[in-house]
């Protein structure tokens, strides 16, 4: 019954003649615990997983199975082997472990990197892709790792994860038709890195990969991990 738990968060309440009241408390002890600075180990995960330690939570995503069928959209909350499911409610705030990007619920789903959010689902986001590229041998190396279409790019960083060799001296980042744009001049060790800002933010309207060019020789190998950082306009519904 409603008037058995709270309105937002789903807490059972002590009821004045009720047995074994330590049960409910300790219920909505374990939601609060769950719940308090919510952490989403996923935001729309389907498959329950096969361990989890006590308190540790999922989104659970549309056409989830097993023990999370009939729960599209709830939290999980993992419980003495079980599971406890909480209805988010919108505004709700939330960090996704898997992406390590803040979330906020509109009240039908978790919008990754949200910065602000209006009744009309307009917003503005913070985006981030990220990866790790293979160097393989050439002069140029085209990553995953891509600029969506229709965002504002502000930036990208890199790191040297092993050791770029071959004939190269150095190497530059960027995109097609400007392959130096986030950085030239780059280190070939270990530990190496570019932080290339953009001195204004631009706007890129067609999809760009990452390419990592080499500078006074071929590529042979090594691995670079990649990252890029945006701002996008969230469309009113």
């Amino acid at each position: 019954m409603p008037e058995m738990e709270t309105a937002r968060l789903g807490l059972p309440l002590l009821q004045a003649a009720q047995a074994q009241k330590h049960v409910t408390l300790n219920e909505s002890l374990l939601r609060l615990d769950g719940l308090v600075n919510l952490v989403l180990q996923q935001a729309a995960r389907t498959t329950p997983p096969g361990a989890a330690a006590d308190g540790l939570c999922w989104g659970v995503g549309r056409g989830a199975v097993n023990a999370w069928e009939g729960h599209d959209g709830e939290i999980a909350i993992a419980s003495d082997g079980g599971w406890i499911f909480v209805h988010p409610r919108a505004g709700m705030r939330a960090h996704d472990a898997a992406s390590g990007r803040p979330l906020i619920h509109d009240g039908e789903d978790w919008i990754a990197g949200a910065l602000t959010l209006g009744p009309s689902g307009t917003g503005m986001i913070a985006g981030l892709a990220e990866g790790e590229v293979a160097i393989t041998p050439g002069t140029e190396v085209v990553s995953t790792v891509t600029v969506p279409a229709g965002v504002m790019l502000v930036g990208a960083t890199a790191r040297v994860r092993e050791a770029i060799t071959g004939s190269v001296s150095t190497w530059s980042l960027g995109t097609q038709g400007a392959p130096d744009r986030f950085g030239t001049g780059l280190g070939t060790g270990a530990g190496s890195w570019a932080r290339g800002i953009l001195s204004a933010p631009m706007t890129y309207w067609e999809a760009q990969p990452l390419r990592l060019t080499a500078q006074g020789g071929s590529f042979a190998g090594g691995r670079v991990r990649l990252a890029l950082h945006w701002w996008e306009l969230r469309l009113p519904a």
